[in-house]
């Protein structure tokens, strides 16, 4: 495992992420305290330092699993908990962005845990009720106090993180050094607005899904599709796009005889030029395994051409009509191959 600078910032993430929302069987499917356990160590044991959780996860459980389990060595581990969604349904105040729901959130998570600072917290979700600046204040003075070290923010528009940034840089407060988003070979719209910013601004992302529910792991492609059991969210991915773009993958997979997760998640980091660090759950120690083959996989220029051109996506305005020759000659006269452009990705 090697270790990858989260963002605009000096500290050292593994290039894999943990991802614990498997943590517990709270919500009736999950792993177990003893297979979490197991899970996490095989993490550990291959150099994993970075481990992402929620608030909400298996109603806590995987906060207080996380915590158990970081705590002969705490500070070796980068702890990344989230606020925002539903702690309780009945109570207005129990969800959202806000300042109250926010330090109650983050007080919860710390007696959770049995730690007295998070490594990183996140935004889970945009909320759209809250101002940024009410948001910002409050996270700078989280920092300020010692409770959180570093700040991030998950699954919003990327010119709500875009401004929000801005502002604190103006004011002087903690700036978003992480963005969690939706991203893989069968999800690409990440890459009209929110990569290309997070590049430009040097935010660090982790996209979660990147093996799209389990669809380019081969679960749906090596074997009988219909020995599956498949939720509604699965269903929906089981067109024939998807299904070409999975057996791609496998066919890659099979080249470099690892498993089909691993290639897909070498593809997100790979394939883009700012600091790409996938979150990767499990179930059991055997998955968790299959994913960790991603960080020995190089793919070649060909194969990554060949898993773009598989799965590639109309851009939409005013991307694809700024990147039209005729336009290009247009702005540029006779002179845009002539330009070297070291700003361009």
């Amino acid at each position: 495992m090697k270790y990858k600078l989260f963002g605009k910032s000096g500290l050292r993430v593994s290039e894999i992420a943990l991802g614990t929302m498997t943590f517990g069987e709270d919500w009736g499917w999950g792993a177990s305290h003893s297979e979490s356990k197991k899970i996490f160590d095989l993490f550990a044991n291959e150099g994993g330092n970075f481990i992402d959780t929620a608030n909400n996860y298996t109603n806590g459980t995987s906060e207080k699993y996380v915590g158990e389990f970081v705590k002969s060595d705490r500070d070796h581990f980068v702890i990344a908990t989230k606020y925002t969604l539903s702690t309780n349904p009945n109570d207005p105040n129990a969800h959202g962005n806000h300042r109250k729901n926010m330090i109650r959130a983050v007080e919860a998570s710390l007696r959770r845990m049995e730690i007295d600072h998070l490594d990183i917290l996140w935004v889970h979700v945009w909320d759209f009720t809250t101002p940024e600046e009410e948001i910002l204040k409050s996270l700078d003075a989280l920092v300020t106090s010692g409770k959180v070290l570093y700040i991030g923010i998950s699954d919003t528009p990327a010119w709500i993180v875009s401004r929000a940034n801005t502002i604190a840089e103006l004011r002087g407060w903690t700036q978003f050094t992480g963005l969690q988003i939706q991203y893989s070979l069968i999800q690409r719209t990440a890459e009209r607005d929110l990569l290309p910013m997070a590049n430009s601004l040097d935010v660090a992302v982790t996209p979660w899904g990147a093996i799209g529910a389990g669809l380019l792991s081969g679960k749906y492609t090596r074997g009988n599709l219909k020995s599956h059991s498949r939720g509604e969210y699965s269903n929906s991915l089981l067109n024939d796009r998807n299904l070409t773009i999975a057996r791609t993958v496998d066919k890659i997979a099979d080249r470099y005889r690892v498993s089909s997760s691993a290639v897909a998640l070498a593809w997100s980091v790979q394939s883009n030029p700012g600091v790409i660090i996938p979150i990767v759950g499990a179930r059991n120690e055997k998955q968790l395994a299959e994913n960790l083959q991603s960080v020995k996989v190089s793919l070649t220029s060909e194969d990554i051409l060949e898993l773009n051109e598989v799965s590639k996506i109309e851009l939409g305005f005013p991307h694809d009509f700024l990147n039209a020759e005729s336009v290009k000659k247009v702005i540029h006269g006779n002179s845009y191959d002539k330009i070297i452009n070291h700003r361009e990705s």
